[in-house]
């Protein structure tokens, strides 16, 4: 049960019928990794924080540097030359005692994938490096944790999710294979707008949500963003039997 605290807290969310009583139990017992605590990760473990998720594991190895500060916004000037986790996670703390909120101060790595993977209900990728995307993903797979990936440059945005519980699931790799030339644009030779990377990160939180509270998240389908048009579009997708990390059965 909730305590009063807690029902008077998230009284918007428990009075949603799609949420209630029990999705809010739901995220109080969630255990969720967000790999990158940047542009995206910034928002997205506020907004998970914020909607009563138990436990977050902030998974970063850079440290805060001046040209983060328009975009992330929970850091300032004080901190720069900090690790990302490690500042993330106290000012988290400080204003969302209730949840128990952990920081990983490394990249994110095989040993690491192999340790948080299985204690975890959800992977959210914030992360601008495609290594790591591609090792998030293999990981996910690996362990059947759902995983919902976000990206953004310039004017422009991504999201997708991929659900290995789900045998009719696509992954990241059966849209981007790897042994194809992979996309290699990031923030750093295209920039950014910080309310680009708002938007695809509330876009994160809103299907980490749904999938901790057993909501339907589309699954297949790749959202894309244009911030100077305000268009979404929606491409789907289809599991690849070629895939040589999800294998296709569909």
């Amino acid at each position: 049960m909730l305590t009063t605290q807690e029902q008077l807290k998230y009284s918007r969310q428990i009075m949603m019928d799609k949420i209630g009583e029990q999705g809010q139990i739901a995220l109080r017992n969630a255990k969720v990794l967000i790999v990158g605590v940047g542009g995206l990760g910034n928002p997205v473990s506020l907004y998970l924080a914020a909607a009563g998720v138990g436990t977050l594991y902030l998974a970063d190895g850079d440290t805060i540097e001046l040209s983060n500060l328009p975009r992330q916004i929970q850091f300032n000037e004080q901190n720069i030359n900090q690790n990302k986790a490690d500042t993330a996670v106290d000012k988290l703390s400080q204003q969302f005692p209730d949840s128990n909120i952990e920081a990983i101060d490394d990249m994110l790595d095989q040993e690491l994938c192999d340790y948080y993977l299985p204690q975890v209900d959800l992977v959210l990728d914030c992360s601008d490096n495609i290594k790591t995307r591609y090792l998030i993903n293999q990981a996910c797979v690996s362990y059947k944790v759902p995983l919902v990936i976000g990206a953004a440059t310039g004017f422009d945005g991504q999201q997708l999710i991929v659900d290995p519980r789900d045998d009719n699931s696509a992954c990241y790799h059966c849209l981007f294979p790897a042994s194809e030339k992979a996309p290699a644009n990031n923030c750093q030779t295209l920039g950014i707008l910080g309310p680009v990377l708002a938007i695809i990160a509330g876009m994160q939180s809103l299907q980490a949500i749904k999938l901790l509270t057993n909501n339907k998240a589309q699954i297949n389908q790749l959202n894309l963003f244009d911030g100077l048009s305000n268009q979404w579009q929606q491409f789907k997708m289809k599991k690849q039997e070629s895939c040589t990390v999800c294998g296709g059965k569909a």
